[in-house]
């Protein structure tokens, strides 16, 4: 497979029986220094604790890393300027030698081509508002379609038109779980009151469908998690906050791969923190949920 003359797996995501792909951007563009470090700590420690093992996904010197030593954690901590990588980008960079933060629909590349099956992030991107004027749907959703990873997050990040981005996954075929729940979570909040397609009750039932999406070797599957119940916030309030955050995002000419850490960031201010804290308590929570399953699926045997 030709990019594996591009790809480094550490020695303890090779060996593991139960990865978790982690997404750099997370830590890199979605929280705040120093505070990501800690973050990227508790995040590895879920895992750990429930018997999986955490897989940092990221580039690196012109080199697709699937597991990272803690100073390479550092680096992405404290890298803010590094570029935000999806598929379109990886070529480009790797010629070039240089580094960047996987998304969501990079992170899948790498995992997939490490024969990583299970990935935990906070949310998916999704259709922006105002599409039609925009154009602006995330390569998340085409790449859910095609890489058969199971995305374990908290549904679809708020700022984003939810039920456009639920119908094109439909359109695309991505088949969308919720994992003790029957609506997709809208990040921080807990049901978008969009359905999902199938509630599943515990880890191994989701792992039980991911395991028939990768035999039938169909793409990628999403599996929704709500937020915990402490630190959830109403949707009322988050639209609010959503509402003043693109009005500034327009009038500071803020679009592309910008938009998404530029409106997070407004949102905590104008939040007071509450929606960092939201965030925060929900990636913990995904990546125990994905260490939960990923073991699970490594007890049902290869695909």
């Amino acid at each position: 497979m030709p990019i594996a003359d591009f790809l480094t797996v550490a020695d303890d995501v090779r060996a593991a029986a139960a990865p978790v792909a982690l997404e750099t951007t997370a830590i890199a563009h979605g929280l705040p220094y120093p505070q990501n470090l800690d973050v990227a700590q508790r995040l590895e420690a879920a895992i750990l604790a429930r018997g999986a093992t955490p897989a940092w996904c990221g580039v690196l010197d012109g080199r697709l890393r699937v597991g990272l030593t803690p100073a390479e954690v550092e680096r992405f901590g404290e890298g803010a300027g590094l570029p935000k990588v999806s598929r379109r980008d990886l070529a480009p960079l790797l010629a070039s030698g240089g580094s960047g933060a996987t998304t969501v629909a990079g992170t899948m590349i790498l995992a997939h081509a490490a024969g990583v099956a299970v990935f935990a992030t906070g949310g998916l991107g999704g259709v922006h508002r105002h599409v039609a004027d925009s154009l602006d749907i995330s390569a998340d959703l085409a790449e859910l379609a095609r890489t058969p990873v199971a995305v374990v997050c908290s549904g679809a990040k708020s700022i984003l038109d939810l039920p456009k981005t639920v119908e094109l996954l439909e359109t695309l075929g991505v088949p969308v779980l919720g994992l003790g729940c029957d609506h997709l979570p809208a990040f921080q909040v807990p049901s978008s009151g969009l359905p999902v397609d199938r509630r599943c009750e515990t880890p191994a039932d989701a792992a039980a469908a991911i395991r028939v999406q990768r035999r039938l070797d169909a793409g990628g599957i999403v599996v929704g998690v709500p937020v915990p119940a402490a630190e959830a916030l109403e949707r009322r309030e988050v639209e609010t906050w959503v509402g003043e955050a693109l009005a500034d995002a327009r009038d500071d000419g803020v679009t592309g791969k910008a938009i998404t850490p530029y409106l997070l960031k407004k949102l905590a201010a104008l939040s007071g923190g509450r929606t960092l804290d939201a965030n925060i308590a929900l990636l913990e929570n995904n990546a125990a949920r994905a260490a939960e399953i990923a073991v699970a699926l490594a007890k049902l045997g290869p695909a």
